[in-house]
């Protein structure tokens, strides 16, 4: 008798389940029939550009050596009025944190708080391990032992 009211009850969760399925299913194709019956406005020429959100209040920081805007942004497409930094500039920076560092040694992490810190530039920890990758070519860094500091030991020029 218990093994039937049990199996009676799975019966009926297992109707419930599937009801309640059916019915989010034919809602959901409803509103995607209803999104694709309505006429667009305008031709599509692609993404609409988001909107850009507010500056905090606080001083941006800067990235890649570019200088912080403090003004209302232009109403050019900003590819077109920025530059990129000049090749190496990531490994020059680099190459002076280590320089000012107390015992010229750094890990990767220190490297950046240093950078965004005190010269308010953000980088990528790759962009860090490369220009470290370049440095070291030069000879101008070594790896510590443990393999995750790094030390400068002077420019090869």
């Amino acid at each position: 008798m218990a093994k039937t009211a049990l199996s009676q009850l799975q019966d009926q969760i297992e109707a419930i389940r599937r009801e309640a399925y059916e019915a989010g299913f034919a809602a959901a194709m409803q509103a995607v029939r209803d999104f694709t019956g309505r006429p667009t406005a305008t031709p599509s020429r692609g993404p609409e550009p988001r909107p850009q959100a507010a500056a905090p209040a606080a001083e941006p920081i800067r990235r890649r050596g570019r200088r912080a805007d403090t003004k209302a942004a232009p109403a050019v497409s900003r590819r077109s009025t920025t530059k990129r930094p000049q090749r190496g500039t990531n490994a020059q920076l680099i190459a002076e944190v280590l320089k000012a560092m107390p015992s010229r040694t750094a890990r990767p992490a220190e490297i950046r708080k240093v950078l965004e810190g005190e010269k308010g530039i953000a980088m990528a920890f790759t962009s860090i391990r490369h220009a470290l990758g370049q440095l070291a070519a030069r000879n101008e860094v070594a790896a510590l032992e443990d393999g995750k500091s790094w030390r400068y030991v002077g420019s090869s020029e």
